[in-house]
């Protein structure tokens, strides 16, 4: 039996619903947005956009399933500096659709984000990226550090070091039989009941459950000799209460893999509530880092996160 097409799944009950809960979501920016389609050989993107229109350009990646709305509580503050570019990742759940050259490597990923900031008009550009868009965002930079003036990585998992076995455990049950269910008790897990937006876990719960699947294209963690020669200033955010990996740890490890990388703690913070909460703190290190070209100093390493 042939995947259920995009363009036929909007035709569905479900499709319905997860479009219906996306706009939801989108209509909770406390900004104007403006939405584009741009098209490149891998099909149609959906980006949302606001902000200033002659500011700096700076471009978000979502997480895997979070789709471009997810930055709803951080649009506000970026928009008042820079012009925002909200991307919805191309065969993730969101509003793009995949037609023509199927994305089937990495370098057709970065080949598509690529021609998405041209269709965009930008020449170079920041980006700040959460989870599988920060994979993403990093595989692009060291690729293309000529196009990326800074970097902010939210969580990055995988980046740096693998995950921990009791995520990807606690993960089985979801990656084998994807339903809202399932994906709002994992999500409610890692987040160690914080309170999360209801519009926006619905979309995801939704999205888990009912969007099309496509191959989830994964750039492999950078070799340390790559991540040495990383060109551009990178800030890395940690979640301090993240299940994904060691935070702490893992912060300490990479400030001594490149100069260009700065980490930095988000107390408060797990993987699932990035980059929606805890807000202030989020847009602050967000904007510290993209007007200071990654230099936020002042957190201690020796903390014992488990």
């Amino acid at each position: 039996m042939s995947p259920l097409s995009i363009e036929d799944f909007a035709a569905t009950d479900a499709g319905t619903a997860f479009y219906s809960a996306y706009d939801t979501v989108l209509g909770n920016w406390p900004v104007e947005v403006t939405p584009l389609e741009l098209e490149s050989d891998f099909g149609t993107t959906r980006v949302n956009v606001c902000g200033l229109s002659h500011a700096p350009p700076v471009v978000l990646l979502h997480g895997g399933g979070d789709t471009s709305t997810v930055w709803f509580n951080n649009v506000a503050a970026l928009a008042g500096h820079y012009r925002v570019f909200a991307v919805d990742i191309i065969g993730d759940p969101g509003r793009s659709v995949g037609h023509g050259k199927p994305v089937r490597t990495v370098e057709d990923l970065l080949a598509w984000l690529d021609s998405v900031a041209t269709s965009a008009g930008l020449g170079t550009f920041s980006m700040v990226a959460h989870s599988y868009g920060a994979m993403i965002a990093l595989a692009y930079t060291l690729d293309h550090p000529e196009r990326v003036d800074t970097l902010t990585l939210l969580d990055p998992n995988s980046c740096f070091a693998g995950m921990r076995a009791k995520y990807l455990t606690r993960a089985i049950p979801l990656l084998l039989r994807p339903t809202d269910k399932r994906q709002r008790e994992f999500v409610r897990w890692e987040t160690d009941g914080n309170p999360l937006d209801e519009d926006w876990l619905s979309l995801l719960a939704l999205g888990a459950a009912h969007f099309p699947k496509a191959k989830t294209i994964v750039p492999k963690r950078p070799r340390p000799g790559k991540l040495a020669r990383l060109a551009v200033d990178t800030t890395v955010l940690f979640a301090a209460g993240s299940k994904v990996h060691h935070s702490a740890r893992l912060a300490s490890t990479i400030a001594s893999a490149s100069l260009r990388l700065h980490p930095f703690m988000i107390d408060g913070a797990t993987h699932h509530t990035l980059p929606m909460s805890p807000a202030s703190e989020v847009n602050a290190a967000i904007m510290q880092s993209i007007d200071n070209a990654g230099a936020l100093r002042g957190f201690d390493f020796t903390s014992d996160d488990t």
